[in-house]
């Protein structure tokens, strides 16, 4: 496992955890991205402090080793967070940030660590459909051009040099992504909150009923905006991440 600690030094996180409020909300960024994805979110959302998680081989960590595969990131991850749970939390995973968010729950229970509150899924088909995704199909013409849309539309001109690195990341997230296989469904005992972007065109709300399968209590919401709209924090999102308090 790798080393770290809940310092301000710790790379895992963007800043030190605040002892100010009483309940956490880790948050897993999505293929190609890091802990930036949650830039334009509070620190807080009402009494809970939001903790975005950041992952190794990207932003401020990009030399740092990449994880591998999700079960790695969720081993490592693990003894990261054990000095962090130590008030109430729950897990929030946009896109492919929900499934090594999900192997994390899974992970904590084998370990017999207190788990979360609440999974918060967003935009992601459940575990077994998760071979579904378009980009991992994709050539590497098409994630480029797919990338420059992407940054295009965060009001981000791209340069072919912020393109290649970003294609560093994004490759070896997608190999990740393409080395992922759970084909039987297991059940966490916290509830699911699956959230489907209303204006999303890649992933349906049919496609996001597998997640019933993952426990016993499965919620699934719609939410307006597009599969990239939770970057700008938006009200109603915001205001279901603080559901199980």
């Amino acid at each position: 496992m790798t080393s770290g600690s809940t310092t301000a030094t710790s790379p895992w996180f963007v800043r030190p955890p605040s002892a100010e409020h009483p309940a956490r909300l880790f948050c897993f960024p999505f293929s190609g991205s890091g802990a930036s994805a949650f830039s334009a979110w509070p620190a807080a959302i009402d009494d809970v402090e939001v903790c975005p998680v950041q992952f190794p081989g990207r932003e401020n960590r990009l030399a740092h080793p990449h994880y591998g595969t999700y079960e790695n990131l969720a081993a490592d991850l693990v003894e990261i967070l054990v000095p962090r749970l130590d008030r109430p939390f729950a897990f929030f995973g946009h896109c492919a940030g929900a499934l090594p968010a999900f192997e994390t729950v899974v992970r904590l229970a084998e370990l017999g660590l207190p788990g979360p509150q609440c999974l918060f899924v967003s935009g992601q088909p459940a575990p077994h459909d998760a071979a579904s995704d378009r980009m991992l199909s994709m050539t590497e013409p098409e994630l480029r051009a797919e990338l420059e849309s992407f940054l295009r539309g965060r009001g981000i001109e791209p340069r072919p040099d912020m393109i290649d690195l970003g294609m560093v990341v994004l490759l070896r997230d997608l190999d990740a992504a393409r080395a992922y296989r759970r084909t039987e469904p297991v059940a966490v005992r916290c509830p699911i909150v699956v959230l489907n972007w209303q204006d999303d065109p890649d992933v349906s709300l049919d496609e996001l009923e597998g997640w019933r399968r993952y426990s016993d209590s499965v919620d699934i919401r719609v939410v307006d905006g597009g599969h990239y709209d939770f970057m700008n924090a938006p009200d109603e999102l915001l205001k279901r991440l603080t559901s199980w308090r």
